[in-house]
């Protein structure tokens, strides 16, 4: 008979990225209360059962679409973009597909860009609402 071995017990994964993007939201929320009220989050990454996963791409879910969603047109942009990511050393890289998105959306007249952490994304959003609105030309 072999000797009992205690598996050793991992340590609950902490979601630092989400922590940091929510703490964003409630000092955009304080600061800047008309873009709170535009500003959202699309919920694109995260695990899911294969099945969801399938359901999901079919209804428009895509791969590197960015985090953070601001539709205010400002200093000659449609509006902003912002792939979110924790600051060191929890950071993650931009992937490939993430960064394609990114060229995309700026291709088509958006600000998109990353930003790594709250303040480096609080930064950004007070930096784009100081520029003028952009007009729609008649």
């Amino acid at each position: 008979m072999k000797p009992f071995i205690a598996k050793p017990v991992r340590a609950k994964s902490i979601d630092r990225e989400g922590l940091e993007q929510a703490a964003l939201l409630k000092e955009v929320t304080l600061r800047y209360p008309v873009a709170a009220k535009l500003i959202f989050h699309v919920p694109n990454g995260g695990h899911r059962h294969k099945l969801v996963a399938i359901k999901l791409k079919e209804q428009g879910v895509k791969a590197g679409v960015p985090d953070l969603v601001l539709p205010m047109a400002r200093g000659g942009y449609f509006g902003l973009y912002i792939e979110f990511k924790a600051t060191a050393p929890h950071d993650a890289a931009v992937s490939p597909a993430q960064d394609a998105y990114l060229q995309a959306l700026t291709d088509q007249g958006y600000l998109a860009i990353v930003c790594r952490g709250h303040f480096d994304a609080i930064e950004a959003i007070r930096a784009y609402l100081l520029q003028p609105q952009t007009k729609a030309a008649a």
